[in-house]
């Protein structure tokens, strides 16, 4: 089952793909329950109401473009990510095979939409890509033993974790450069963890159309059941939260000479079974010439 985050003209609304691959239908209107316009909602009430929009799939569905595809999960309680977690990623970046989780969070505000604009902020030079599988929490828990962590996966989405470098590499810690807003795209569906099986898929990345990151899930230092495991050491893993699960080798930063998204560019990301998104590059619209804070500035900041 495909889950998307529609705009209509009764504002951004949930829908499910048609099982006959057609269109989308409306999951709040074709399941009587005005709540299930939210997915937030649907993953809260777990497999009943997945089961309730499964016998509604089979409706005629609408034609949806592109441009209407909202993030595919709008307001996650929260945004965990892995970083590092690929192995010729950490050799690009100069850093031996990570032995404990890289680990950072995101602000909901740097999500955007899969086909919609991607910003880059006005106080970067160095945006770079980053393309990753995301999983979408259903049931969480805490302390979840990696042979039950699956259960707690609602489903699958494809993201870009956009990343600000001097931000990111300013300081030891990540959490300025991967929070500017509307940098993460999302989506564009939520693909139920029935309908794959994620552990050894194909994750592209094309800038322009030309491939940067190519490479498998198979590949991930810390697979998706020890994700689960690590996360719900420390914290409640709840309905709707996203996980990141860290990118491959092939960043634009680790280029010689580097590459950096700018204006116009065109970055798209596919995970094989789960789909594609695609985002134009815009430039943020804010004046910051006379902005202190600007890492590696003479007169930035302190």
């Amino acid at each position: 089952m495909r889950l998307a985050t529609v705009r209509t003209d009764r504002g951004y609304r949930l829908h499910v793909r048609s099982s006959s691959g057609d269109g989308y239908v409306d999951v709040a209107d074709a399941t009587g329950e005005p709540r299930y316009g939210e997915l937030s909602a649907v993953l809260a009430d777990g497999d009943e109401a997945l089961d309730a929009i499964r016998r509604v799939a089979g409706r005629d569905g609408v034609a949806v473009a592109e441009a209407d595809l909202g993030p595919a999960v709008p307001r996650p309680p929260r945004i965990l990510c892995l970083g590092v977690n690929y192995l010729e990623h950490a050799l690009e970046g100069g850093r031996p095979a990570p032995t404990w989780p890289e680990s950072f969070v995101r602000g909901v505000d740097s999500l955007c939409a899969p086909y919609g604009p991607l910003v880059r902020p006005a106080l970067t030079e160095r945006f770079d890509y980053e393309g990753e599988l995301g999983l979408v929490i259903g049931a969480g828990g805490r302390m979840i033993p990696r042979e039950k962590a699956l259960d707690a996966i609602a489903g699958y989405v494809v993201l870009n974790d956009g990343s600000a470098r001097e931000w990111q590499r300013a300081a030891s810690q990540w959490t300025a450069g991967k929070n500017f807003d509307a940098t993460m795209p999302i989506g564009p569906e939520v693909v139920t963890r029935d309908e794959v099986d994620v552990s050894d898929l194909e994750l592209v990345t094309r800038l322009n159309g030309e491939v940067m990151q190519q490479a498998r899930t198979s590949q991930m230092i810390v697979g998706v059941p020890e994700t689960i495991e690590y996360l719900s050491s420390f914290t409640v893993l709840r309905p709707g939260d996203v996980i990141a699960t860290g990118t491959p080798g092939g960043v634009g930063f680790g280029r010689k000479p580097p590459v950096w998204m700018k204006a116009g560019d065109v970055i798209e990301v596919t995970i094989e079974s789960i789909g594609t998104i695609r985002n134009e590059v815009v430039d943020e619209q804010v004046d910051v010439s006379a902005w202190r804070w600007r890492p590696g500035a003479p007169a930035s900041g302190l």
